[in-house]
């Protein structure tokens, strides 16, 4: 496994979460993967991937947090509304 092989992965998966946010939780995942392919191998971690990876976790779980934040509202206004 090339260096430059992972590196031209890395840039067609960022591309797609250019284009394609809406899978953000699925391209996350599949970072993590290559970037976890290249520690198997103790190959050179790309500083800026590895930030990268950091902030996507941040924000996939502060969208988590929001969804459940939401839903907890949802509940107490739907069911306070009714009464």
């Amino acid at each position: 496994m090339a260096f430059e092989d992972k590196e031209a992965e890395f840039g067609l998966l960022l591309t797609r979460m250019q284009e394609q946010p809406e899978d953000l939780i699925e391209l996350y995942q599949q970072l993590r993967l290559k970037l976890n392919e290249l520690r198997a191998y103790g190959m050179p971690l790309p500083d800026d991937l590895v930030q990268f990876e950091k902030d996507l976790e941040v924000e996939l779980a502060a969208q988590a947090d929001d969804a459940q934040r939401r839903a907890r509202m949802h509940k107490v206004t739907s069911e306070r509304s009714r009464r």
